[in-house]
């Protein structure tokens, strides 16, 4: 296992989370099942069956360091990677990239979200040592495709063929093409179809070949980051990083390197996956109580209301009357009312929030 490495990206802000998810604490480094363990240390302990502690990396926002100290405090301090600015994946994962080729160029690795839910924890585990051992025996990126289960619009898909070779793991098939979000009715199409995936935002390979393919697709974020070599792993990465920073774009994987490589590969997967993107996407995941609402906080008290979401500090007690289909959550002084069927407007809400009230509710 010395040669397997995680990197676990923990950088973002889930807006759609507010008002539990702020700037300054966003929904990865919160408890959102009320379980005892944040998305971001359930995502760590996930992966120590795949690599040594040493092996994980977790790459965050400056600001978030002490946050991420705090919470996986047996991690070395010198793998968490301090990002000055957010620009989305593609140099998250170069810096990271960059930086454990330098100490091991043999190293293969998993790149993860920190804030998805896995439940199939053990069936997760075996996809991905079947994709370290595809991706460590050819020059080829990997990533994780959940069989979907509905026509959901929330997600991308990936979309399979028979893969040229014969494979080791028959679930591992050949990526056609990567398909955008699509509305209710291109989902069913897409659904019904049989070859289409959805995009879990997983990624497997080696490090060698994740920077050939930056060469290859966005060789001016590779020349940059590589321009670090002599300074990553030293006194002298951060000043680097923010000089890297300062100069790169802000730009996806997917659209900067996944959507335009040829040697992708997708491994089929059923691991009780969900990026908890909404509030409605976490109510199958919480505790019912009756009228079938979800339910997390020890003094809620509800009356003729049912199939709500319902997110209570255990010190606070609330008495709902006669609400369908509500979001209600309170966290740190902001109360949140809103209709289920209406979640998508949160990020609206917040925006406005900032707008007329500051920075300081958001």
């Amino acid at each position: 296992m010395r040669n397997q490495y995680c990197v676990i990206m923990a950088g973002g802000v889930g807006t759609r989370f507010w008002p539990m998810s702020r700037t300054n604490y966003p929904k990865q480094f919160i408890d959102v099942l009320g379980i005892g363990k944040t998305l971001l240390q359930q995502t760590y302990r996930r992966h120590l069956p795949l690599c040594p502690v040493e092996n994980i990396y977790v790459v965050t926002n400056e600001i978030y360091k002490d946050v991420v100290r705090d919470q996986l405090p047996n991690l070395p301090v010198e793998n968490i990677l301090l990002e000055p600015l957010r620009k989305n994946t593609a140099p998250c994962i170069a810096y990271a990239s960059y930086k454990i080729h330098q100490l091991n160029p043999h190293a293969v690795t998993v790149v993860v979200p920190s804030d998805h839910l896995i439940t199939k924890e053990q069936t997760y585990v075996k996809a991905i040592r079947a994709c370290y051992a595809k991706a460590r025996n050819e020059d080829c990126l990997v990533t994780l495709g959940i069989t979907p289960t509905r026509p959901d619009t929330g997600y991308g898909y990936i979309q399979f063929e028979d893969s040229p070779k014969k494979e080791n793991d028959k679930r591992i098939k050949k990526v056609k093409t990567f398909a955008e979000k699509p509305d209710l009715e291109q989902a069913k199409i897409l659904l019904e179809s049989g070859d289409f995936l959805w995009n879990a935002g997983i990624f497997i390979w080696t490090t060698s070949s994740i920077i050939h393919a930056f060469e290859n697709y966005k060789p001016d974020m590779a020349s940059l980051f590589a321009e670090g070599k002599s300074d990553y792993n030293t006194n002298l990465e951060q000043d680097f990083i923010q000089k890297a920073y300062s100069e790169c774009g802000s730009e996806s994987i997917d659209y900067a390197i996944m959507e335009k490589a040829k040697n992708v590969f997708v491994r089929a997967s059923i691991i009780g996956w969900s990026d908890l993107g909404t509030w409605g996407s976490i109510y199958s995941y919480l505790p019912h109580i009756q009228g079938n609402n979800a339910v997390v906080g020890k003094n809620v008290m509800l009356y003729d209301s049912k199939n709500c979401i319902v997110r209570m500090p255990n010190d606070k007690l609330v008495v709902l009357q006669g609400l369908e289909d509500y979001i209600v959550v309170e966290s740190d002084g902001i109360l949140l009312i809103c209709k289920k069927q209406d979640e998508q407007l949160i990020r609206n809400l917040v925006n406005d929030v900032k707008v007329t009230k500051g920075d300081k509710f958001v």
